[in-house]
């Protein structure tokens, strides 16, 4: 175990981000994945919708940049998401060349969905499974990597860091929790990439498996990187709500096949909110929603795609379709419940699409970064495209360092916890991640103002002080370690939300219920050196 201890690379997170990364690698780069539970505990397994690039002829990179950046309200950096855009056919063509079966048309060709503010059919899918077979064959070929060891049960804690001889902040290792033997573990890491996914576990109705505690972005804003956009949290319009079922997305391209949303006293109700009606941008059909619910106290709201063929309905979403079937709902013929949930974190840490960060040789792809890719709102399917691109970026990036590295061996400090005993009170934890969970849907949710963001943050440093007071008296749990992380981020997006005083994408508030031109911009907030920045190391030559 030791050997695995002083690595080429270090990533952190196991979904489609992390594990692509890997795969990209030279086999002669010395590799560990880390991963906080199974490595199918993320959201890329969860994902049903599928790859947004174009792929066909109707299409085109300019029409798909066109949405990108209109979804995005104004603020997606065009250049970046011109990049990302135009490297889908590549990455679509090497998913397919490793053998990832995307589900064919009649004609042998890629078959193609609709999702909500695409303008033509550009969504690449393995029927309404894409995530979990993407992810299935992604991993069993990082498993086959003899250069590529996977830890299971370890869950980063935070970045160690120096300055450098131009008295730059760059990572050196981190400091690992091990699940199953509770122990922290100092790991050595030329490179450090952090893969760990977004946020909305933060919210007390989420799509996202639990793994969603905002790992990186938390670690990364500790370590001292900028941090951008956390305002823009992307609420999915339609989760299943159903007591025996938590969390269970019901994919936008229901919407997109012509799937229609209804009132509990059956009204269709989304023409008076946006003439593109369900396929409207995901932010208009959550507040849509939401509005309906909270203006006549409804607990829900019902989609139908009960109108078209049962063969077509039980062959285009069989996952949809059993999961709703186990609790009583046939689709072909039934009606579907549903809530918004939390879903997809815009903003995150400011990096390149290579993953760089403000710190030398720490990167984060995927969710947990923030390129500039899809500014206040993101257009459906693009997430995956945007791991995929990224994982390639960072790959060559890596690759690139390692023809200049210098072989240092860095003697890292060994966690100290001679001051801290076992809790007995573990209670405390869990009351406390239950009540940010609550304070963060009602206060921080899909509509704001002024008056609840003050509220949830007095709340939050309530909690925040009671944390912290607990972290440094016991010994380290996982759920110590992401109620530390979630509450680190409910203070990022609510310290963002109040600096924006307009309404733009995700972002709404009844206080500034327009969207202004003074706010077409990023926010940033500044990253806070940890504990853990070494003034002093020493090395062997």
């Amino acid at each position: 175990m030791e050997s695995y201890k002083n690595v080429d690379v270090l990533i952190v997170g196991s979904g489609i981000a992390g594990l692509s990364l890997a795969l990209r690698l030279s086999e002669d780069i010395k590799v560990v994945l880390i991963t906080k539970g199974r490595a199918n505990e993320c959201s890329t397994s969860w994902a049903q919708g599928g790859i947004a690039s174009v792929t066909s002829k109707e299409d085109s990179f300019e029409k798909h940049l066109d949405d990108t950046y209109k979804n995005g309200q104004n603020i997606v950096n065009r250049k970046v998401a011109s990049q990302i855009i135009e490297e889908g056919p590549s990455c679509i063509k090497w998913l397919t060349e490793i053998g990832v079966p995307f589900t064919k048309d009649d004609n042998n060709c890629l078959s193609l969905t609709l999702e909500a503010a695409h303008c033509e059919r550009r969504i690449v899918h393995i029927d309404d499974k894409t995530g979990s077979v993407l992810h299935k064959n992604l991993y069993n070929q990082v498993l086959a990597r003899k250069n590529i060891k996977i830890l299971y049960q370890h869950q980063i804690i935070d970045i160690i860091s120096e300055n450098n001889i131009m008295d730059k902040n760059q990572c050196i290792g981190a400091y690992v929790f091990n699940k199953k033997d509770k122990k922290i573990e100092a790991y050595n890491a030329k490179n450090i990439v952090l893969a760990t996914g977004g946020a909305s576990k933060i919210y007390q109705f989420t799509s996202n498996p639990y793994t969603s505690t905002g790992d990186g972005i938390a670690v990364s804003w500790r370590a001292g990187c900028r941090i951008t956009n956390m305002e823009f949290i992307q609420f999915h319009p339609t989760c299943l709500y159903h007591p025996d079922v938590k969390s269970f997305l019901i994919s936008e391209s229901l919407r997109g096949e012509g799937g229609r949303l209804y009132t509990p006293d059956k009204k269709r109700f989304m023409k008076k909110y946006d003439e593109r009606e369900e396929l409207a941008s995901r932010d208009v059909v959550a507040r849509a929603i939401d509005n309906e619910m909270k203006q006549n106290d409804y607990a829900n709201v019902f989609l139908d795609i009960s109108h078209r063929p049962p063969n077509f309905i039980k062959k285009r979403f069989p996952e949809i379709y059993k999961k709703c079937l186990s609790v009583g709902i046939d689709i072909t013929k039934e009606w579907i419940p549903v809530i918004p949930a939390s879903h997809y974190t815009c903003g995150g840490v400011e990096t390149d699409i290579s993953g760089k960060t403000d710190i030398d040789n720490l990167y984060v792809i995927g969710e947990s970064a923030h390129t500039g890719f899809h500014g206040a709102n993101r257009l459906a399917s693009n997430s995956l495209l945007e791991c995929l691109v990224m994982a390639k970026r960072c790959s060559q990036e890596l690759a690139k360092s390692f023809l200049t590295y210098q072989k240092r061996d860095i003697s890292l400090p060994k966690w100290d916890d001679s001051l801290v005993t076992e809790s007995k009170e573990r209670f405390a934890i869990t009351h406390n991640w239950d009540e940010l969970r609550r304070i963060m849907w009602n206060y921080v949710g899909i509509v704001r103002s002024n008056k609840r963001l003050k509220t949830a943050k007095d709340k939050i440093e309530i909690i925040e002080k009671e944390m912290n007071e607990y972290y440094y008296k016991y010994n380290i749990t996982s759920d110590m370690l992401e109620l530390r992380n979630i509450i680190n981020v409910a203070k990022l997006i609510i310290e963002s939300a109040v600096n924006r005083k307009e309404s733009r994408g995700l972002h709404y508030s009844i206080d500034y219920p327009d969207m202004s031109p003074e706010y077409k911009k990023n926010s940033y907030i500044k990253g806070r050196k940890n504990e853990y920045h070494l003034k002093l190391v020493k090395f062997k030559v």
